[in-house]
């Protein structure tokens, strides 16, 4: 590479298209050396590519995603990171379905794509092939039993069955995923011995009866399929985490859906939001751990580095020796907190600097039932400051937040006070607001 060290106008001169086969370096006069021009007719290409593609992301957003996932199939980082951009569009990505999706992704509607086989871990191109196939000639799957008695298992594999069933592919036609997976064995067992007894000649009654019992015979012999004692399909959290190991990210929900729409009074910030916060300001997320790594630092005191996530994205959290201890407890793969900090560029990325965290299932709420009259009588909100003051006073601790609800029924608004506001004890600020006439308790932020 050239560095340049001066410019100077030359006026006007001819240029010359580069088409030197083996080195895209040359020399020029007095020694200099040329690297990686291009005339303006190269500049003008990409200009009008990027200019097609910006139109194309603009008017048929659906489509332009649909085609830039497609593409990117065989990388799992890729498909992830624009899932993450459609999901910014307000684009959902469907999870693959075994009657509907094809080998590409597929736009459904404005508001819709159905996940491609091609992007499916452990479904080669042979199995994705067979599928459509046995779905084009016979048309769709009713069952598990169906599916593996049309597809070939020895293409589409117990890995790829698993695969299928784990990322929800079955899910329309049997949503419970365990009793599906328990099935696997008994069921192929019986495909393969049907497919043999057929390959053999060896016919039942209703086959010799000819082609008009062929498909009620079909639809009896799947009702007879084998099938183990009926279990619960996998807990939500569970279910998730098989989703998220076989396809590499979560596609049907998110394990923190639910909870951060229940935290929202809680004013959290998303982690695709960590760069457009102000330095030192701090703010809050809800967030669970994918990897924790501990260390220690050349002084002999331990700190961590944590993998975070939400349902936006990823980041990275560092937690200094400061406050390493009284956070150690919660260092666990997994686990669902809600984090305090500040958000700090690193190595042109942006991290969280973690100052204090709690258990989403541990945090309180102190809610306080106030009057249109209270809210009004100047006394009682000098009184009620006061009071919230004097249980705030550690500032380095995690603290309990407050929120009024002012009014009755349903002509209550609800107000969250400031974190300045916020107390750290909640049995001593219920008795102290209590003795001040005011009616407060105490509930977890999320139902348990």
């Amino acid at each position: 590479m050239a560095k340049i060290v001066s410019r100077r106008s030359l006026g006007k001169q001819a240029v010359y298209d580069i088409g030197v086969v083996r080195d895209h370096n040359f020399w020029l006069a007095n020694g200099m050396v040329a690297s990686n021009c291009f005339n303006k007719s190269h500049s003008t290409a990409y200009a009008y590519v990027t200019y097609q593609t910006a139109y194309l992301k603009a008017n048929y957003p659906v489509e332009y995603m649909s085609a830039l996932l497609t593409a990117s199939s065989g990388i799992q980082d890729k498909v992830d990171r624009y899932r993450e951009n459609a999901q910014k569009m307000g684009i959902t990505i469907l999870p693959p379905d075994i009657n509907r999706s094809e080998e590409d992704f597929l736009p459904l509607d404005d508001n819709n794509i159905l996940f491609g086989l091609s992007a499916v871990k452990n479904l080669g191109q042979g199995a994705i092939e067979n599928i459509l196939s046995a779905r084009k000639v016979d048309g769709e799957f009713k069952s598990l039993a169906d599916f593996c008695e049309r597809v070939e298992l020895r293409t589409v594999n117990r890995r790829a069955l698993e695969t299928l069933i784990y990322c929800g592919a079955f899910d329309r036609i049997q949503p419970n995923r365990r009793q599906l997976i328990n099935n696997i064995d008994v069921i192929t067992a019986w495909a393969q011995q049907r497919s043999k007894e057929k390959a053999s000649g060896q016919l039942n009654l209703f086959d010799m009866m000819g082609d008009a019992a062929e498909t009620t015979n079909d639809a009896d012999a799947f009702e007879q399929a084998p099938s183990t004692p009926k279990v619960e399909d996998y807990p939500l959290q569970e279910k998730l985490r098989l989703e998220k190991e076989y396809i590499g990210f979560y596609i049907s929900d998110h394990p923190l859906k639910s909870i951060h729409q229940a935290a929202q009074i809680l004013s959290p910030i998303s982690l695709n939001e960590l760069s457009e916060q102000k330095a030192r300001q701090k703010v809050s997320a809800v967030v669970m751990l994918n990897s924790v790594r501990k260390i220690i630092t050349k002084k002999g005191d331990p700190m961590a580095f944590v993998q975070i996530e939400d349902i936006t994205g990823e980041a990275e959290g560092t937690i200094f020796p400061s406050t390493y201890n009284k956070l150690e407890l919660l260092l666990e793969e997994g686990r669902q907190l809600i984090v305090w900090g500040k958000a700090q560029q690193r190595n042109e990325k942006y991290q969280l600097i973690i100052d204090d965290a709690e258990a989403v299932e541990q945090v309180k709420m102190l809610m306080l039932e106030i009057t249109p009259e209270q809210a009004l009588d100047r006394t009682k909100n000098s009184y009620l400051k006061r009071i919230l003051e004097q249980q705030s006073v550690e500032q380095d601790k995690f603290k309990i937040p407050v929120i009024a609800a002012i009014g009755q029924g349903q002509q209550r608004q609800f107000v969250r006070f400031g974190q300045k506001f916020w107390v750290q004890n909640e049995e001593q600020a219920i008795a102290s607001l209590q003795e001040a006439g005011f009616r407060v308790y105490c509930e977890s932020l999320l139902p348990k």
